[in-house]
């Protein structure tokens, strides 16, 4: 059985390759926030750079896994804009405006997110 920090570790670069694929040219760093030593019950940040390697901070990203249940959902926010409308991605995706929680419509450029979501909530999911 694998520890804490190793789980974490793989948690980690999983989701940095899931990013860098779904928001190509970017690649990330993943961070955590906090202590949690559990991968599905977590937040990490997400920090982007650009392809030249220069740091992109308007495309961090704020993700937090956790279950509800038996189902393992998503949120995905934009660290440094608060304004923006979050992602939440159980067995579908959901956008909301973050100071009501209200649905609201997928911001135009809210197609790579979602891609991201699901697939890390596939590969989450697998890993149970």
């Amino acid at each position: 059985m694998a520890t804490p920090e190793l789980a974490n570790t793989n948690l980690q670069q999983l989701v940095a390759a899931a990013a860098d694929l779904c928001r190509k040219p970017l690649s990330h760093a993943v961070l955590p926030l906090g202590d949690s030593q559990r991968c599905d019950d977590c937040c990490l940040r997400l920090e982007a750079r650009q392809a030249d390697g220069e740091r992109y901070p308007v495309a961090d990203l704020e993700l937090e896994i956790y279950r509800s249940g038996n189902d393992l959902n998503l949120t995905l926010a934009w660290c440094h804009d608060h304004q923006r409308p979050l992602l939440w991605q159980g067995s579908h995706p959901v956008w909301m405006e973050p100071e009501s929680g209200l649905r609201c419509e997928r911001p135009a450029d809210g197609a790579p997110l979602e891609a991201l979501a699901r697939r890390l909530r596939a590969l989450l999911v697998q890993m149970d």
